[in-house]
């Protein structure tokens, strides 16, 4: 795959996991990063340090996605440190409270919306002027693999995520007469800090008891999904704008999540 030499990302919710990889992938790459995070702000910096000990170029900002005016002042100072930003990953994302769709109450779904929909599309909002006047921008938006399918108890996650998905393909329809590709990644279980949660709560097992009913013999790790927005974002798709690419393994075994 062709480098990403001179351009510059923001990855969100690029301090851990899913964002840790990819802002590590797109750096290799030749992408200057900017990782974006909500709170840990020693994880952020720990990521920035692995970036530039590999030689890479990186820094850290603080902003919850779905605060417009702290999204605001983050782009700003991407701007002003990095130069525009002409790849954005939209990755940050919060977990629902497991409830039924009878047990859960408005604000849940609310708060899904704002962080994995409203959030994300605001600022999408504040970066497209300046991607607009870029030869190339790219816009990938992490999804989920569970809109597929929509297990029980997942209602505000899977609307919110789902939501997002639409918006994106709506936008690469409008947005690729400007040279701006837009693409969904859709992860299915992933060895995060997040999937060994889910994992135990559902069925008391570690995360990689798993590994050996999965497919390939392990549970997706974060490189996956790197290595496919990595791809997207890359010379070798420039005529790939508005596809939705799964990242599970062809789909998990009976009784794996």
């Amino acid at each position: 795959m062709s480098g990403l030499d001179g351009r510059v990302a923001l990855v969100t919710g690029g301090s851990r996991g899913v964002g840790r990889a990819i802002a590590r992938r797109l750096a290799a790459d030749g992408a200057a990063v900017a990782v974006n995070y909500r709170r840990d702000d020693a994880a952020a910096r720990e990521t920035v340090a692995a970036i530039e000990a590999d030689g890479g170029k990186a820094a850290a900002y603080q902003a919850a996605i779905g605060d417009d005016e702290a999204v605001q002042a983050m782009t700003a100072a991407v701007q002003a440190d990095l130069g525009d930003v002409d790849i954005l990953v939209s990755n940050a994302g919060t977990a629902s409270r497991g409830r039924s769709v009878a047990d859960t109450e408005p604000d849940e779904y609310l708060r899904l919306m704002s962080v994995h929909t409203l959030g994300p599309l605001a600022l999408i909002r504040a970066l497209l002027p300046a991607m607009r006047t870029r030869s190339r921008a790219d816009i990938v938006v992490v999804s989920s693999a569970i809109t597929g399918h929509a297990p029980p108890f997942s209602a505000p996650y899977t609307m919110a995520k789902a939501a997002l998905e639409a918006a994106a393909r709506t936008l690469a329809r409008e947005e690729r007469a400007r040279g701006i590709r837009v693409n969904i990644v859709a992860p299915g279980l992933v060895a995060t800090d997040m999937g060994e949660r889910l994992v135990r709560a559902v069925d008391g097992r570690a995360l990689h008891d798993l590994d050996a009913r999965s497919p390939f013999g392990r549970v997706c790790l974060p490189e996956d999904v790197a290595g496919v927005v990595a791809f997207l974002v890359s010379a070798d798709s420039g005529y790939v704008t508005g596809q939705r690419l799964v990242v599970d393994g062809g789909g998990p075994d009976l009784g794996i999540l």
